[in-house]
């Protein structure tokens, strides 16, 4: 008898934690979550469509389908019967047709749907992808961008092969400043080109020419006559990557004309409702780390141009006219939260929306977008720190908000998330107010000593929020706390404060982490004896910092790290945005200043157990950098293990089965050294 109560008392046991794991967020819950994005509601603001997106477990990649309903949440269905993926829905001036990018039989093309009959067709048969698609104001045509080929330099030739020989293959010769980028690999030369297209299918024709590119958002001219874009058109370009200038293009001459022409990168124009004003984006470039993004106004042949935004201290992005043309709405971010906003010609600000993000799942970095429909009736991503995006509508004064779709019901309802709280604590350095996030595990007891863990945000000059992570709540899940600040450095808490950082990096950044760390010890939310620090990219970069500054933390993952600034600079894709900006001068020219803030310099004081991780596959921050710890460390006999994940680039977490392949590690080498 005793040994059946035994028995029963350990199945009870067995099966209370299968239930409490369960209940908790677990690595296939990725393959679970959707969000909502690229919302896009209707000029009479009667229907609401947006791509639902999620991710394929067996082609282990994200994915999206376009959805429809009404404005109140009714008649939720999708929008056709392809499995593909679909994007970029555009609604056309009428509301009677709506545009979209699918696939295609060579790629991706240009489709209609009209709403009347629910039929759909494809417009168009590209030679590339489409992008930037935009209707006109008649409804008459489509414009958007699309890569032009060109062919690559030759610089010899070689005799040619006898038929039927296996010989190697020919040589990549590339003469321009940008030839790889990071995700995408070795660019093909060429230049990407504006389009138009008739909206019932036909001729497409280029517009623009020359050899620049010519992408981002597109306006038209409201008699149809030109497009307005952003572009940089000069000689230099190559080398004057930070400027751009507006421009408009005549559809029936093609003659280009510059309407700014300042330095500085000006872009998103946007015609106003009666054809008579452009807003755009942009500022003065005076090459800091960082300055905030501008709205300004001019008259549509390039006159009295004015800042609108000049008493904001705040970047603005996503702008959109109200529909009777006296003001724009915007994005913009704000303590770590993404919010909608407004300003009228004059300069007035109303605040709109909070909340509007969870468009990416991985960490809580700021997203999210808006639509507004002709009666002035606005449509976002919403997210909170539970859930990711939902769609959500709301009025142009920003009221009446009402929450359309909750698109993980299913999941959360049997999941509990770790809760979310926000902290603000006091610099060391200079009394300034910083702010992070703590995240508890689900069944989280004060009663009870926690591992602490310290996530690092990357950028460095972006910013973490109150938003849905995956990531953190897998740690969480995993019973660790976890702590995510936004040192000097970030962004959302003014142009000054993310410029601490220009010629200071890694700098007094450190010392708001590390702050951080010692109120959350003074609060009993940490232990001393319990702290763990991991981070990528930038987070990165601050976790090896931070390692080789003290020697408190138990164990440490530096994820795809920049370890010798020295080293990284001329080899990276984006080798050519570093000078004068983050450091003074060019690598050879002070190399000093840039080894004094490679964490490489550090190493010799590193004591922490170290897990190195980095893509293969990595041209930002390539895997040389995290091999020079790695091999550092090991020379230095401190325990240390490198994680090289095939075919990722810095973006590790673009596919589901590496962000698990990045989060399993990292909690398996924190339990390695937990007390």
């Amino acid at each position: 008898m005793r040994l059946l109560q035994q028995l029963c008392f350990s199945l009870l046991l067995f099966f209370s934690s299968l239930l409490s794991a369960q209940d908790t967020f677990e690595m296939n819950d990725i393959f679970s979550l959707q969000y909502a994005n690229d919302i896009q509601i209707s000029p009479s603001g009667e229907h609401i469509v947006y791509r639902r997106m999620g991710y394929d477990i067996m082609g282990d990649k994200s994915t999206g389908s376009l959805w429809i309903m009404n404005a109140d949440g009714s008649k939720h269905q999708k929008l056709t019967s392809r499995d593909q993926n679909e994007s970029s829905p555009r609604w056309s001036p009428n509301g009677k047709q709506l545009a979209f990018v699918s696939g295609g039989k060579n790629g991706a093309e240009v489709f209609i749907y009209w709403m009347d009959s629910g039929n759909f067709a494809r417009m168009s048969q590209l030679p590339q992808s489409p992008s930037s698609l935009t209707w006109s104001p008649k409804g008459t045509q489509l414009a958007f961008s699309m890569f032009v080929p060109s062919a690559a330099p030759v610089i010899a030739k070689i005799p040619k092969q006898p038929k039927g020989a296996k010989w190697a293959a020919k040589p990549r010769i590339t003469d321009r400043v940008k030839h790889e980028a990071d995700g995408r690999g070795y660019l093909p030369a060429g230049f990407s080109h504006l389009f138009v297209m008739p909206a019932t299918g036909g001729a497409v024709r280029q517009v623009t020419s020359g050899d620049f590119h010519h992408r981002g958002s597109i306006s038209w001219a409201k008699d149809e006559s030109a497009l307005y874009f952003s572009a940089n058109r000069t000689e230099n370009w190559e080398y004057d990557f930070r400027n751009s200038e507006i421009y408009s293009v005549k559809l029936n001459t093609g003659n280009i004309t510059a309407l700014t022409d300042r330095n500085g990168p000006d872009r998103s124009p946007m015609v106003s409702p009666d054809g008579k004003t452009i807003a755009f984006l942009g500022f003065d470039d005076k090459r800091e780390a960082y300055q905030n993004t501008l709205l300004y106004l001019m008259d549509m042949n390039g006159s009295n141009k004015r800042v609108v935004s000049k008493d904001l201290d705040f970047s603005i992005s996503g702008i959109q006219w109200e529909p009777n043309g006296k003001g724009v709405f915007f994005n913009y971010d704000e303590h770590g939260n993404g919010k909608i906003g407004f300003l009228d010609r004059n300069g007035k600000f109303l605040k709109i929306a909070d909340n509007r993000g969870g468009t990416t799942l991985g960490r809580p970095y700021g997203s999210g977008m808006f639509s507004v429909s002709r009666k002035g009736k606005l449509a976002y991503t919403y997210s909170r720190s539970d859930h990711p995006a939902d769609v959500v509508t709301l009025s142009a004064k920003g009221e009446n908000f009402k929450r359309l779709t909750n698109l993980n019901r299913a999941l959360f309802a049997h999941k509990k998330p770790g809760k979310v709280k926000e902290i603000w604590y006091t610099s060391s350095v200079d009394q300034r107010k910083l702010q992070g996030w703590i995240v508890y595990p689900p069944n989280y007891s004060p009663d009870k000593k926690y591992p602490f863990m310290v996530e690092n945000h990357g950028g460095p000059i972006l910013n973490y929020g109150d938003r849905f992570s995956i990531e953190m709540q897998l740690y969480a899940s995993a019973g660790y706390i976890v702590f995510y600040p936004n040192p000097r450095g970030s962004t959302s808490y003014g142009e000054a404060f993310a410029n601490l950082l220009l010629n200071n990096y890694p700098g007094e950044d450190y010392n708001d982490v590390m702050d951080g760390v010692d109120a959350c010890i003074a609060k009993g939310i940490a232990h001393e004896d319990q702290l763990f620090v991991t981070g990528g990219s930038a987070g990165g970069i601050m976790s090896a910092w931070m390692i080789g500054k003290n020697n408190r933390f138990e164990a440490a993952v530096v994820v795809k790290p920049v370890m010798n600034w020295i080293s990284k600079l001329l080899v990276a894709d984006n080798y050519y945005g570093y000078a004068n900006s983050r450091y003074p001068g060019q690598v050879w020219e002070n190399p000093t200043n840039y080894w004094k803030f490679s964490p490489i310099s550090l190493v010799g004081n590193v004591e922490t157990p170290t897990m190195v991780m980095v893509g293969m596959n990595d041209l930002r921050t390539p895997p040389s950098e995290a091999k020079q710890l790695y091999h550092a460390l090991k020379l230095r006999k401190i325990p240390s293990v490198l994680v090289e994940i095939p075919e990722a680039s810095h973006g590790i977490a673009n596919r589901p089965s590496n962000l698990m392949t990045k989060i399993a590690h990292t909690i398996a080498w924190f339990e390695k050294y937990k007390n």
